[in-house]
């Protein structure tokens, strides 16, 4: 059997709209007829949304938009329904809508170790149902949202895909990055120097030549988790997904630049990242939970030449801020999965890693057997420095200050168990790892402004696994599903309502 065949059976939904019929039937959609206005309204409701664990919104009518045009709130937050937590998420990915925390990651990670597949180019597709080209060009047609008070602009790219490519053609770079509107023909954006796509806007920088971009709204659901994931440089986004989900993902030339795009979008962007022109773009209410007050900074120029979309075409919006948004589940989660796999190539035996989502990407929780040491050979010292090292020295460790180290009867994404553990395991002072001068995104929210300056900062690796005293054996717990037996158990749970407790 070869390795595709190997991995988890997926149900891939292959268009936004499909996996908004998926949502439809689990409840996991409302559709607002009401007319919204752009500015602020609907942002505000999206946070509700996301603070509720409420369905996503689904909005038809917005005030000074033409009829058709669609925005859809909260594609790939959590949900408060009873065993569907990460269902969007979940179905996103192509798995049950009741996939588990762990059984996510999973997925992600046995995908790393199939062969890629890359995607196949199809003469056409849903996102050229419309062309528009030279004057025609006109962003502000869009829904774009004014999303939080004291932002900067209307931000269009808040889950996105950007296809970028390097000058000699042999790397094709899908990733996630804000983009702002600056009119009906440019943009503006973050392009972080960290970030493959500043690695590649560095390459034809070079070259004096500026990019060619395309920007892809409302792809269908994996791509999007897929484009937040650190895969290591010149790994291209498209051939992983195809192997993870055993099939080539369809895509589109585009117009007017040399990129191909996945054929369903509902809406791509294309143009020239500019090398040398720039503007003041942001500031933006951030994943950390913070909107700072005061300009913005100083970004490249995104100039469109073409727009391509569906009929009747959804935006997809994420009102970035305080947790759970999509900045903590689209790039958390896949981060969190690839953070794994680079742990256990350097020799570390974790058997889970998480980014707790209730942090807004602060906290990365890896857990341990406890029978590490037998399996490693090494001192602790030594273990926590190879963790430290593995994680911070990683693409996605400029973004992650803190890691939280348990042992593995914690279940890494249960919030309630890491608190717990965090609180009961970890001493202070000797239980403190520290790492000094390690590179660092500025929209970590508690740096100095020196820290942000010269994009390092000190980072921690807490240990909180059990003392060496205690051998090979942790105390029981005391909570129902470690104190007491399975038969006793599963009597409780048949007998609930007997109790008097509703099912």
């Amino acid at each position: 059997m070869n390795q595709v065949a190997q991995l988890t059976t997926k149900h891939r939904l292959r268009s936004l709209r499909e996996y908004i019929d998926a949502l439809r039937e689990i409840g996991e959609i409302v559709d607002v007829e009401r007319e919204v206005d752009w500015n602020l309204e609907i942002g505000a409701i999206i946070r509700r949304v996301y603070e509720l664990r409420a369905p996503a919104p689904l909005f038809a009518n917005i005030k000074g938009i033409a009829c058709g045009f669609r925005v859809l709130g909260a594609p790939a937050a959590v949900s408060s329904a009873p065993g569907r937590y990460l269902s969007r998420v979940a179905l996103s990915l192509g798995l049950s809508a009741t996939a588990s925390g762990r059984e996510i990651i999973e997925a992600l990670v046995e995908a790393r170790d199939a062969q890629g597949i890359p995607p196949r180019i199809v003469a056409s597709g849903p996102c050229k149902e419309h062309i528009d080209l030279g004057d025609a060009v006109d962003l502000l047609k869009f829904p774009t949202p004014f999303s939080h008070e004291g932002d900067g602009g209307r931000y269009i790219g808040t889950y996105g895909t950007i296809v970028a490519r390097t000058p000699d053609g042999s790397w094709t770079n899908w990733s996630n990055a804000r983009v702002m509107l600056l009119d009906g023909k440019r943009m503006a954006g973050i392009v972080s120097p960290f970030q493959h796509l500043g690695m590649i806007h560095k390459m034809w920088k070079e070259q004096n030549k500026d990019m060619p971009f395309a920007l892809c709204l409302g792809v269908e659901p994996a791509i999007s988790f897929v484009s937040g994931m650190p895969l290591p440089k010149f790994v291209n986004e498209s051939d992983y997904l195809g192997g993870y989900l055993g099939e080539a993902i369809d895509v589109v030339a585009c117009e007017t630049v040399k990129l191909e795009v996945p054929a369903t979008a509902e809406i791509v962007i294309e143009g020239y990242l500019s090398v040398t022109e720039t503007t003041v773009e942001g500031p933006m209410g951030e994943y950390a939970g913070y909107v700072w007050p005061g300009a913005g900074e100083i970004r490249p120029v995104y100039h469109i030449t073409a727009i391509t979309y569906r009929h009747d075409p959804i935006l997809p919006v994420v009102v970035a801020g305080e947790p759970i948004e999509e900045d903590h589940t689209v790039q958390g989660i896949p981060s969190a999965a690839e953070t794994l796999v680079q742990l256990r190539q350097a020799g570390v035996p974790a058997t889970m890693a998480w980014v707790t989502l209730e942090s807004a990407n602060h906290w990365l929780v890896v857990t341990l057997p406890n029978n590490w040491k037998q399996q490693t050979g090494l001192e602790r010292d030594t273990l926590f420095k190879k963790i430290g090292d593995t994680v911070f020295q990683s693409k996605f460790g400029a973004v992650i200050p803190k890691v939280i180290v348990l042992n593995d009867d914690i279940d890494a994404s249960n919030t309630n168990e890491v608190i717990w553990g965090f609180a009961t395991r970890v001493r202070p002072v000797s239980g403190e790892h520290f790492f000094n001068h390690e590179a660092t995104s500025p929209l970590v929210a508690f740096l100095e402004s020196s820290e942000k300056m010269s994009f390092q900062t000190t980072k921690v690796v807490y240990d909180g696994l059990a003392p060496e005293e205690w051998g090979e054996r942790l105390p029981k717990r005391t909570s129902f599903k470690h104190n007491y037996s399975q038969e006793l158990q599963e009597r409780i749970v048949r007998n609930w309502e007997a109790y008097g407790y509703k099912g």
